[in-house]
């Protein structure tokens, strides 16, 4: 991955507002740089967000991928949607065509856990945060679906086939998050493959370079060139 600064007035490329350790921008990094497409990269912090974004945002909150060209400007605020975009670009790895599902299935198996495991993990994590007592019960209903995950995993090394998917990097992040909520209970957990394949990723080069830290947009005003690119940008 190159990564460059770019003058502010260059707009050629897609810009991507993300917050680095946002679970929702982190997948949408991810897929860009599966999709081996680059962008500018505007990092920021969601109490100081920029007027530029702002004015084109609906939700007003991260990722949110610009893209102009000469029929006007395309905003998309939603991470499985940006995810798609770029992939249905370029997707040198196949992600949305894993064997033996269709596109559609997988989509649905996502949705399936977005709307179930992601809340009961926001429910884990407030547990945990606020010392509540009920702690244990919220870990056991986040279980419920990591125990799914694991089967999987005792079949072949992604969620889905021995290659990965977009249902891989669409859950990983959401995985990592549980897996911090109280980390020596999780290394010591039922789930070894689950781990296994959390570790993959996050000792990866991918994901250093997908959790760089980079100056804030709203500091700087320069775009960040961002992507697993093997040739030099003009800016």
């Amino acid at each position: 991955m190159q990564t460059t600064i770019a003058n502010q007035t260059s707009t050629h490329l897609p810009i991507l507002y993300s917050l680095r350790h946002c679970p929702y921008a982190m997948r949408a990094r991810i897929a860009i740089f599966k999709s081996k497409q680059p962008v500018y990269l505007r990092d920021l912090k969601l109490n100081n967000k920029p007027t530029e974004m702002l004015a084109l945002s609906k939700n007003k909150t991260v990722p949110m991928l610009v893209s102009s060209s000469d029929s006007g400007v395309e905003v998309i605020e939603e991470s499985l949607d940006i995810m798609l975009k770029v992939l249905a670009d370029n997707d040198p790895t196949q992600l949305l065509a894993p064997p033996n599902t269709t596109l559609d299935n997988m989509l649905s198996l996502i949705n399936y856990y977005e709307t179930g495991l992601i809340p009961a993990n926001e429910n884990y994590k407030c547990a945990k945060r606020y010392q509540e007592t009920n702690i244990v019960e919220c870990r056991q209903i986040c279980e419920t679906y990591l125990q799914q995950l694991e089967s999987r995993l005792t079949q072949h090394q992604f969620l889905l086939a021995d290659t990965e998917s977009l249902m891989d990097i669409a859950l990983m992040p959401f995985i990592r998050q549980f897996s911090k909520v109280e980390r020596q209970w999780y290394q010591q957990s039922p789930y070894p493959h689950l781990r296994a394949w959390l570790n993959r990723y996050l000792q990866s080069p991918m994901f250093t370079k997908i959790m760089a830290k980079h100056e804030l947009w709203v500091d700087c005003h320069t775009d960040i060139i961002f992507g697993d690119v093997k040739r030099t940008i003009s800016t």
